[in-house]
């Protein structure tokens, strides 16, 4: 089980990095169907975002072994992450945002707090999404993933991302939705919370330790009250 940061030393958090994918954006219909799309192309049955809940993790490669039902070469690996992303990016449209964004990131500047958005894709493809959605004033930095191909794990950007910012790993709270948000978190001593709103299980996400919230509006409510103790 992972360690609860906030027993570690955790101070008051007073700057949110948030997650992109499952967390201020709901895209998890574009997920399965790009999912989908791989499953076709490799002659596996389709799946539901509670099957592909059932089966998500880290590495990437790993997850998409069992999923398959098979090895996956060097080759299957890249045809497999082309197939995914450019399905994504075809259905990509259809996504939204998160209910309560971007009304409680204004409410938490309200409060004083920053915020900045670390997200594991690409990142000049989201930068233009993030100021489509007039988000971009909200930030203090966005970064995305800088590397031809995806799927690898998130701590070492979290932790490149907090040295660009000057900033103490204890006063800061990631808010992400699968378990590698946690783990970052861990490695790189800042406090998360969990939110069941993306791609993995709740029963995944609470055996992290952190907490798990619903919404963004409850997981910043518990911020709020933090702050305010």
């Amino acid at each position: 089980m992972l360690r609860v940061t906030a027993k570690t030393g955790a101070r008051s958090p007073r700057h949110i990095v948030w997650d992109w994918n499952g967390t201020l954006l709901d895209d998890n219909d574009a997920v399965v169907g790009a999912v989908n799309a791989v499953c076709t192309a490799f002659e596996r049955e389709p799946v539901d975002i509670e099957q592909w809940r059932a089966v998500f993790s880290r590495p990437l490669q790993q997850c998409y072994e069992r999923l398959l039902r098979r090895s996956l070469s060097a080759d299957d690996w890249a045809r497999l992450d082309r197939l995914y992303h450019d399905h994504y990016r075809e259905l990509l449209h259809t996504s939204r945002l998160a209910p309560g964004v971007p009304d409680a990131l204004h409410e938490w500047s309200g409060t004083g707090g920053t915020q900045s958005l670390l997200s594991m894709w690409f990142h000049e493809e989201l930068l233009p999404l993030v100021r489509e959605f007039e988000l971009d004033p909200l930030f203090t930095r966005v970064d995305g993933l800088r590397a031809e191909v995806g799927g690898g794990t998130k701590d070492s950007h979290l932790r490149a991302h907090l040295d660009a910012l000057g900033l103490d790993p204890r006063e800061v709270v990631l808010l992400g939705d699968v378990v590698d948000d946690a783990r970052a978190a861990e490695q790189v001593g800042t406090d998360c919370v969990l939110l069941t709103t993306g791609v993995m299980s709740r029963a995944a996400l609470e055996a992290t330790g952190f907490p798990v919230r619903d919404s963004i509006p409850e997981a910043l409510r518990d911020l709020d009250e933090r702050l305010a103790a």
